[in-house]
């Protein structure tokens, strides 16, 4: 049995009834969301979407980095975005452990040093959040016209809290 076995046949299953066949790629809903890895996110689903009707990029912590800011560049431009939603989440590994924290725990499962790798935690998640926030509004090529806001995710809940 190969290593992704299990996987392919799940896809098997899903493409047996694929309805997304020859969809144009922009966001139906003109949503973008900003949102972290974490699997207790499903993004379309807590805010009501379904698939095509938006653009996610996902990171640890939700952060707006230089690639989220670049995707949300080309799907303001390109791909019918209109509204963007950051959004971090409740008890987040990158917000609830220092650095030095992630590096000893990443270097003890690697069994190789790793005070070298960065992984941007986050000390104060609305204060982040803010300044996330505010790198897209203000971002030269995200027209005036794009409503941004920030929200945080409770995964113990699945509700949203808007921040800013």
């Amino acid at each position: 049995m190969g290593d992704f076995d299990d996987l392919l046949a799940a896809n098997q299953e899903f493409a047996s009834d694929f309805s997304l066949s020859g969809f144009d790629g922009v966001a139906h809903a003109g949503v973008a969301l900003v949102t972290c890895m974490d699997s207790r996110i499903e993004p379309l689903g807590m805010v009501g979407l379904k698939p095509g009707d938006a653009k996610i990029f996902r990171n640890p912590g939700g952060r707006v980095t230089p690639q989220a800011l670049e995707a949300l560049v080309l799907a303001v431009h390109l791909l019918n975005v209109d509204r963007v939603l950051v959004v971090p989440h409740t008890r987040c590994a990158v917000a609830s452990a220092t650095e030095e924290e992630l590096r000893q725990r990443v270097g003890e499962s690697a069994g190789v040093d790793a005070s070298w790798q960065s992984f941007n935690v986050v000390r104060d998640q609305q204060a982040t959040l803010r300044a996330d926030v505010s790198a897209v509004r203000t971002h030269p090529l995200v027209p005036d016209h794009v409503k941004v806001g920030g929200f945080l995710y409770d995964v113990d809940s699945g509700l949203l809290d808007q921040v800013c």
